[in-house]
């Protein structure tokens, strides 16, 4: 009887330093406020605010007797010490662009539930599941990317509107991953 177990934790940030662990789950029943942005504005930045946020996943297996079981946690996180603000510049409509952002990390946390759920892993579960979790942070890193330049950081309202309301739809339709 051969008993394996590994546990693996994977943790997107913007920061590498462990000495920041205040984190806020993100939680359909509460949104962001101003008082949540804790960092320093950062020199220069073009905007008026910035939303860290990304997911985490662990998993743990076992194999006993030729089966194997796997548990595993995903969870989006928004880093109040890495995001900021600049005072007496922002307003509401502004932090409903910041709230968009880290609903955006919700949704790929919902895919990467949703992935590692359908996926059929070989021993190589480590590399297999730590590959799932890559494609699925790139593809969040675009689309966050993408929402600030069509949106150009929520000036243009149009376009702000319309992702606001694709995230809104993508969420709902992701509902079953939360």
């Amino acid at each position: 009887m051969k008993l394996f177990t590994i546990i693996l934790l994977f943790t997107l940030s913007f920061f590498t330093s462990g000495e920041n662990k205040e984190k806020i789950a993100w939680n359909e029943t509460r949104q962001l406020t101003w008082e949540d942005f804790r960092g320093t504005p950062k020199p220069g930045a073009n905007f008026v605010a910035s939303t860290n946020s990304g997911m985490s996943f662990s998993f743990s297996y076992t194999e006993k007797n030729g089966k194997r079981a796997m548990q595993h946690s995903v969870t989006c996180n928004f880093y109040p010490e890495q995001s900021w603000f600049k005072p007496g510049k922002v307003s509401e409509y502004i932090l409903k662009h910041e709230q968009t952002h880290f609903d955006i990390s919700e949704l790929h946390a919902r895919i990467l539930r949703k992935r590692i759920a359908k996926a059929e892993f070989s021993k190589n579960i480590k590399e297999e599941i730590g590959a799932l979790y890559q494609k699925t942070e790139l593809e969040r890193q675009n689309l966050q990317n993408q929402y600030d330049l069509e949106s150009d950081h929520s000036k243009n309202k149009k376009e702000e509107y319309r992702w606001r309301q694709h995230i809104a739809n993508q969420l709902k339709a992701y509902e079953r991953w939360k």
